[in-house]
């Protein structure tokens, strides 16, 4: 399939970071931008959301900056989690899974996770109350694992966690390997992942070369590559978008003595993955990917979690170009693949 324009229903994004404060009243107005209205919010912030009542205060945040974008929020695996605060979150509707960190391995991680075996009690109540388990797939740093082997060692949890829990929800975010993609596939309807649009463009040269590249989990081989090209276009609803995407200040990016983890395509988000699967020849894909699988897994509609819009979104190819920075007074971001051309993107009236 090959045309220079598409149109598709709005796209639903399941891993965004959003941030708080300067940053988050810059990012959360560009969700649109990038052809989203249904996004699925990170915890991580500084301090973690860790409650229910944290939780709906930083949705009503969100809220107020784009009220015509549907939130479903997390909160971040810690000892505060509960089995009780499981069944709290669940009688919101809003708060619709729980997002699991790594301890030390990743953006505000430093409360993360060292041992599943005492979240087995809260993994049982999110499987009797249908929330999802989000998993930042990857191992601690060991003398055995680094960045580049972290996401493989970690498969054995993925698999464990399944086995005793086979009706719980499971994603395991933003896979960034061939042996990953396999192990999903491999496992029963309740495991699934997301792809980055990022992922699907980079390998280790990129961000060995370009800060800006430089995200965790890394990127890998080609052959890495090509395999999430693969899951992405294969039209397998195990597989949907989500971007991963995660704004740092551009000081933190360049210059900085540890150079922040994280690539921003939040703008940008369909526009591209659609000049990937463009390339691809799988365009008759691509609604799938964007829009339709993740709302399947998270049960959207089954459950009213979204606002109807009446529109959809029309795609042109070759229509933009990214643009070099984002500036809100002193806050400067740099987007994924800036001043490159990609695909332009209107809202229409459905």
């Amino acid at each position: 399939m090959s045309t220079d324009t598409i149109t598709l229903p709005p796209a639903a994004d399941m891993h965004v970071h959003l941030r708080d404060g300067p940053m988050m009243e810059t990012v959360v107005p560009l969700i649109r931008h990038g052809g989203v209205n249904t996004v699925f919010v990170m915890p991580n912030l500084l301090p973690p959301i860790t409650s229910v009542s944290s939780a709906l205060a930083y949705h009503q945040k969100l809220t107020s900056l784009s009220p015509t974008t549907t939130f479903l929020m997390s909160l971040y695996l810690s000892p505060s989690i509960t089995p009780s605060v499981i069944a709290e979150a669940t009688a919101t509707g809003i708060i619709q899974g729980v997002k699991s960190y790594p301890k030390g391995l990743t953006t505000n991680s430093d409360a993360g996770v060292v041992s599943y075996e005492a979240y087995y009690p809260v993994f049982s109540a999110m499987e009797e109350h249908g929330l999802v388990l989000n998993l930042h797939g990857e191992s601690p740093s060991s003398p055995t694992t680094t960045i580049l082997n972290a996401e493989e060692t970690f498969l054995p949890t993925l698999v464990d966690l399944h086995h005793r829990f086979p009706k719980l929800r499971i994603v395991l975010e933003h896979c960034t390997t061939a042996a990953a993609v396999e192990v999903v596939k491999s496992l029963g309807p309740t495991v699934a992942a997301t792809i980055t649009a990022h992922h699907l463009y980079l390998t280790i040269d990129h961000w060995s070369d370009s800060p800006h590249c430089y995200c965790k989990p890394v990127a890998k081989l080609p052959s890495d590559r090509a395999a999430l090209i693969a899951a992405a276009t294969s039209g397998d609803p195990k597989f949907f978008l989500g971007t991963d995407s995660a704004p740092h200040p551009k000081h933190a990016k360049q210059g900085a003595e540890k150079v922040a983890a994280g690539v921003f395509t939040q703008p940008y988000a369909v526009q591209l993955v659609a000049e990937l699967f463009d390339k691809e020849g799988k365009l008759d894909k691509l609604q799938g990917f964007v829009c339709d699988y993740g709302r399947v897994f998270y049960q959207t509609k089954d459950r009213g979690l979204e606002k109807e819009s009446g529109e959809k979104i029309v795609l042109r190819r070759g229509g933009a170009k990214v643009l070099r920075e984002i500036i809100n007074g002193d806050l400067v971001v740099v987007p994924f693949r800036a001043g490159e051309e990609t695909w332009g993107l209107e809202w229409v009236k459905a």
